[in-house]
């Protein structure tokens, strides 16, 4: 690859430190820079961005590139945590990580890098990228399978992907640790940050209590049985087990759907039950990061959640308003209205969309996870 002015996003993790590392290893000009994107609790015991803007800065100097952080907070809190919200309220189970990175560190991020005469950005992501068909590039998978954040990259388009790097898209995780700490950098044991950025360690309950109102109902059954009481649907997702408080009668209990009408959270025993299970979903908001959706009939992989195995598919319909319907070999486990179904090719991501719900077999009309049971 041509020498080139690279600006790299440096978290504080070791990740992006190594990337960072890499390519000035390689030749290129490097720059880093911190983005720091929310600051609404920045000085509670939850927040971690001083410490990594510390981490941050400290492997600049190691590496010997210059580092400046950059405030997208209000940028986040306009493009994704007001989407993050809106998707609570509705009922649906959101990613915010997947809004961030194609409005944030994709977006704002790069037109910053741009502004500073940047040839190209980098991230420390597990994913790759190569030419493709004249004019257009691909997103490709990571080598380390049980790494690869290629789902959280499918909303990018092909301007973005054309202008980014993934140093870190042939190397295993366990590699990367292991340079980090051979070159002296000195977070190359620190632990990879979890969850959702702006939540951090803190109870998810207690951090959604402060922006949208509790409301509490009945847990009932697919048939209308009372079996428990949940504190309001925004707190739940589908096929969750855990924190239902309502043990003791059998089998385990799991969310299988939400009654918005009714403020009713449906819940069923038994971790194959069949209202757990889907063969067909629908997804809606679709971009397509190789640049055009995939033909109808097509054997894909796709995931419906972040380290989920591909499975197979394949598209049966695509709507006039870009709304995919997709059929699976095999049926699929708690499909989540929120989550992001995500189409592959191979290695190759394809991109999806934001998945509206399960389709019931040989019916036209989805099976909407939030839809009203019967009293």
């Amino acid at each position: 690859m041509t020498k080139s002015r690279v600006v790299v996003g440096l978290s504080g993790g070791v990740d992006s430190a190594v990337a960072a590392w890499l390519l000035k290893e390689a030749g290129h000009e490097v720059v880093g820079i911190f983005m720091k994107n929310w600051e609404d609790d920045d000085t509670d015991e939850y927040c971690t961005s001083r410490e990594d803007l510390v981490d941050a800065v400290s492997v600049a100097d190691v590496i010997g590139i210059d580092v400046e952080s950059v405030n997208f907070a209000r940028e986040y809190k306009d493009r994704v945590f007001q989407s993050f919200l809106t998707e609570y309220q509705a009922g649906r189970t959101p990613n915010p990580d997947v809004l961030c990175n194609s409005e944030i560190k994709f977006r704002s991020f790069l037109d910053h890098a741009l502004a500073l005469g940047a040839d190209h950005i980098a991230t420390g992501h597990y994913a790759g990228v190569r030419a493709g068909d004249p004019g257009r590039v691909e997103l490709l998978k990571a080598r380390d399978r049980s790494k690869d954040q290629s789902y959280f990259l499918y909303r990018l388009d092909q301007t973005q992907l054309s202008r980014s790097l993934f140093p870190l898209h042939g190397w295993l995780k366990k590699d990367v640790r292991a340079l980090a700490g051979r070159i002296g950098l000195p977070n190359h044991a620190k632990k990879d940050s979890t969850g959702i950025c702006f939540i951090g360690e803190r109870p998810f309950r207690e951090f959604l209590e402060r922006y949208l109102p509790r409301n509490p109902g009945d847990m009932v059954t697919p048939d209308g049985r009372v079996v428990g009481r949940h504190a309001g649907l925004m707190y739940y997702t589908i096929g969750q087990r855990q924190g239902l408080g309502i043990g003791g009668q059998g089998l385990p209990w799991y969310v299988a759907a939400k009654d918005l009408a009714g403020n009713r959270l449906v819940v069923v025993q038994g971790h194959d039950h069949p209202a757990l299970q889907a063969r067909a979903l629908r997804a809606g908001d679709c971009t397509w990061v190789a640049g055009a959706p995939p033909a109808p009939g097509e054997s894909l992989g796709a995931k419906t959640r972040y380290r989920q195995s591909d499975a197979r598919c394949h598209v049966t319909e695509i709507a006039p308003d870009g709304v995919v319907t997709v059929h699976f070999d095999e049926a699929q486990w708690a499909v989540t209205p929120g989550q992001s179904l995500v189409l592959y090719r191979d290695d190759v991501c394809l991109g999806g969309g934001i998945i509206l719900g399960a389709v019931e077999a040989n019916a036209d009309r989805p099976l909407e996870r939030t839809s009203a049971v019967s009293a």
